[in-house]
């Protein structure tokens, strides 16, 4: 490292973890380490910490609920941010008509909030129901599935950019895609969501309807990161293919690697055991992409980010 932490860190309001087990903070719940996990308890904090890493040329990648995240057994160098302080776990409401706009930080759960959401009779989330991880994260990698995706309710992003600046994103700013963003890399400190008022008990029927569809297909009883590849395009009809389905008639359900295997009820789903290391996972990976591969031509794309020492952010 170019700085020690002492210097790095020096008169910011942040809490500090050295060596900082964040595999275990994942929903894999395997990998290493970061030299450092740094967590702002202000937003002039978080900006002066990414503004001094930029300085010294220090890696710094952003956690948010581990959700869609391997870390590499070996882990990663730089610094590891975290949005967990309060002040970025806040939410806000303030309505106009029939039409609320909510304030909420980039380190609020997204399941929590989909809860929340529903118990104020604030409609436009529920397609999110069951997704994991963070408002921040899920604004990043526009998280999503069968529903809709993160995108279709945003109004705005606060964002802290990796130059220490912030900057505030009106939807009209910025696109978004399957499973993407044109968003400049940084921290999604909080977003402004537009939301319809509706009946209470109407809008949690549809949290329950999009829960219930999802847990009847997918394991999410068992450790995993999500889907582990995106899905693909038909170059022919422009629509998405299952990467699930590719992978099943590719005959690779069960396939496993050490503690790893492919989910039996979900092929797009990597699940787990006690014992598994990343780089099982990371195999399992390689291996589906070139079965696939060779069997149907397509290529698949992982939607699983891997960090690693060995790969720069």
């Amino acid at each position: 490292m170019k700085a020690s932490r002492s210097n790095l860190l020096s008169g910011l309001d942040v809490e500090c973890i050295p060596d900082a087990p964040i595999g275990p903070m994942t929903w894999y719940g395997i990998g290493g380490r970061a030299d450092m996990l740094v967590s702002p308890r202000t937003m002039e904090a978080a900006a002066e910490v990414v503004r001094r890493c930029r300085q010294e040329r220090m890696p710094v990648r952003i956690l948010g609920g581990g959700a869609n995240l391997l870390v590499d057994d070996e882990g990663v160098d730089g610094v590891v941010l975290r949005l967990d302080q309060a002040c970025f776990r806040q939410e806000a409401f303030n309505r106009s008509g029939s039409v609320t706009a909510a304030r909420i930080g980039g380190g609020v759960d997204l399941f929590s909030l989909v809860t929340a959401l529903a118990r104020r009779g604030l409609s436009g989330f529920e397609h999110m129901a069951g997704i994991p991880g963070t408002v921040g994260g899920a604004v990043n990698m526009n998280a999503g599935g069968t529903g809709g995706d993160m995108g279709q309710a945003l109004e705005s992003v606060d964002m802290v950019l990796l130059d220490g600046s912030t900057r505030t994103f009106g939807v009209d700013d910025f696109d978004y895609d399957y499973r993407s963003t044109s968003l400049p890399r940084g921290l999604v400190t909080s977003v402004v969501l537009s939301l319809e008022e509706d009946d209470p008990i109407e809008v949690r029927d549809r949290v329950k309807t999009f829960f219930a569809a999802k847990k009847a297909a997918q394991p999410m009883a068992d450790h995993s990161a999500g889907c582990a590849f995106k899905n693909p395009l038909d170059p022919q009809t422009a629509s998405r293919i299952s990467a699930g389905k590719l992978i099943d008639e590719a005959g690779l359900k069960g396939l496993s690697v050490g503690g790893a295997s492919i989910s039996t009820r979900h092929a797009n789903f990597i699940v787990v055991q006690p014992g598994a290391s990343s780089r099982d996972v990371q195999s399992l990976m390689h291996s589906a992409r070139e079965r696939v591969a060779d069997h149907c031509g397509v290529e698949l794309q992982r939607e699983v980010v891997v960090w690693s020492r060995r790969d720069k952010p």
